[in-house]
């Protein structure tokens, strides 16, 4: 076969050309508590994006375009944030962020309306998330939601007496304003309530102030700490049921024995066998509750970016925002159905038990 004619080279070149210029790299942000209180679950979150973004990357991106994490650390300051969100949005242009914790995502959500950018958050579950912006999308129920399921649950295990102990912050709030309205709707009684910081140290004086009321359940609304809080419940010798909701996920905390017999309400959502097992070995930790949560919320949004992609439209948060809500049912490690901004999920009451957590009920959220 002869050579080709040196024009018809040329032309394969700048076609060739072409078609790389448009291969993108595709660009989300994520704003994240990777340092302070909050850097435990913000780590777990980060490792589940990466991890799933470096799976699409490896398979060829979405539809030949990579995909690239803008990831900033806000310390989980709502102040912060927002500064965060300005320029991700402004400066970057980038048309999808994911979010985590109440007080951060709350203080986002009318700027996340204001200039069209998509919000995902796999992490927080303050009730007026749900209406916060038509642009923040929740992927988990409601504390709400969990608290009514677990109101239920405790008094059909006979525990009628409650106390709370709740952080004064957005997602403590929610926890225990649902607490005092849906425990006595399902047959109980509230006898005290104490606050506490986020990232406080020593809950003893709130503890002894809750035990001097004799409950038999105490309520514990809190997204940092738990772990300390057990040992100090544990060294107090204190004996009522620790109830909460997903929050109470902490690797750490299930493990250690002071923990024994603490009940919550819990998402359901399991990775594959093979899937745990690859993300072990590459970051030497286990895939926990939400490093599943933001690898499953990256997979809801791979869909829809796949989808305008081949439809031929742009991403801008505008679009994705409304083909989201076109798609609507998502089956990533879980199922998903967006009839709302906050997904429909199924819920399993948990016990801590011989440093697991155990499964004893299944329970669907609708």
């Amino acid at each position: 076969m002869g050579h080709l004619p040196r024009p018809v080279v040329g032309l394969l070149a700048i076609m060739l050309a072409s078609a790389a210029a448009r291969a993108e790299t595709i660009r989300f942000g994520a704003i994240l508590p990777l340092t302070g209180p909050g850097a435990t679950i913000g780590k777990q979150q980060m490792h589940g994006i990466q991890f799933a973004v470096e799976k699409i990357n490896a398979a060829g991106g979405v539809r030949g375009n990579k995909i690239e994490i803008v990831l900033e650390d806000n310390h989980a300051k709502p102040d912060q944030s927002i500064r965060i969100f300005n320029k991700l949005a402004d400066l970057q242009h980038l048309p999808m962020i994911f979010t985590a914790y109440s007080g951060p995502s709350l203080a986002m959500a009318p700027l996340a309306t204001r200039k069209k950018v998509l919000l995902i958050n796999a992490g927080a579950q303050a009730d007026k998330l749900a209406t916060a912006s038509p642009y923040l999308v929740n992927t988990l129920p409601t504390i709400a939601d969990e608290i009514r399921v677990l109101s239920k649950y405790l008094i059909g295990q006979g525990k009628k007496q409650g106390t709370i102990l709740f952080e004064n912050g957005a997602a403590g709030i929610a926890g225990r304003d649902d607490f005092v309205k849906l425990f006595p709707s399902a047959g109980g009684t509230i006898l005290a309530q104490e606050p506490t910081k986020f990232g406080q140290s020593d809950y003893r004086p709130a503890l002894l102030k809750l035990a001097d009321a004799k409950p038999d359940v105490m309520l514990v609304s809190i997204t940092a700490g738990l772990l300390k809080l057990a040992r100090q419940y544990k060294q107090l010798g204190l004996t009522c049921t620790v109830a909460g909701t997903t929050f109470f996920a902490d690797p750490a905390t299930i493990a250690d024995p002071s923990s024994e017999g603490f009940v919550h309400t819990q998402v359901r959502i399991d990775a594959p066998p093979e899937l745990a097992a690859e993300f072990r070995a590459k970051y030497g930790v286990e895939m926990e509750f939400f490093t599943r949560q933001y690898y499953n919320a990256m997979q809801i949004v791979v869909a829809v970016a796949d989808r305008l992609l081949a439809e031929g439209k742009p991403l801008t948060g505008e679009t994705m925002h409304d083909m989201l809500f076109t798609i609507g049912k998502f089956q990533g490690l879980i199922p998903l159905e967006f009839k709302t901004n906050t997904a429909s999920v199924p819920l399993d009451i948990d016990v801590m038990k011989g440093g697991k957590d155990v499964t004893i009920e299944h329970i669907n959220s609708n």
